[in-house]
């Protein structure tokens, strides 16, 4: 199946964080059945806030692309996403999120609120969630469990 196969490709990138000592979440954006672009956290090695693997896999997808509308792309993100992220989603237009584990701390998709599913948006999302959840929820798990030793 695709999504399990591009959400493959996110979990490659949360890793890149890991090694970098960064919160292990990746994300790729998919365009036409093709990665356009990649990202995974960057915020504790750039000092920048807003260096989420959602934002990182946004920008360059509209570099890619040449426009900030990607209406025709999926995007594939291990955790749920952010407040923040949500609306990068919403406003690049995304088509669709598909995500791996729920982010009861910070997921702004289900556990927090319904951001993407406000009937107030101009742009309706369509969302998968649990994709090899397992592996993304290990993942986060095995992450903190080094950082608290």
């Amino acid at each position: 199946m695709n999504d399990e196969k591009y959400m493959l490709e996110a979990i490659i990138e949360a890793k890149k964080a890991a090694e970098l000592g960064e919160v292990p979440i990746g994300a790729v954006v998919v365009y036409n059945d093709k990665i356009i672009s990649r990202g995974f956290n960057k915020k504790e090695s750039s000092k920048i806030a807003t260096e989420h693997a959602e934002i990182v896999a946004i920008n360059s997808a509209c570099k890619k692309i040449g426009d900030w509308r990607l209406s025709n792309c999926t995007i594939y993100v291990t955790v749920e996403p952010c407040l923040m992220c949500c609306g990068a989603i919403l406003q690049s237009r995304i088509k669709r999120l598909v995500y791996g584990v729920n982010n009861t701390k910070f997921g702004y998709v289900e556990s927090i609120a319904k951001t993407l599913d406000s009937s107030k948006n101009n742009h309706k999302v369509e969302i998968t969630s649990g994709i090899l959840e397992k592996e993304c929820k290990e993942l986060i798990q095995q992450f903190f469990i080094q950082k608290r030793n």
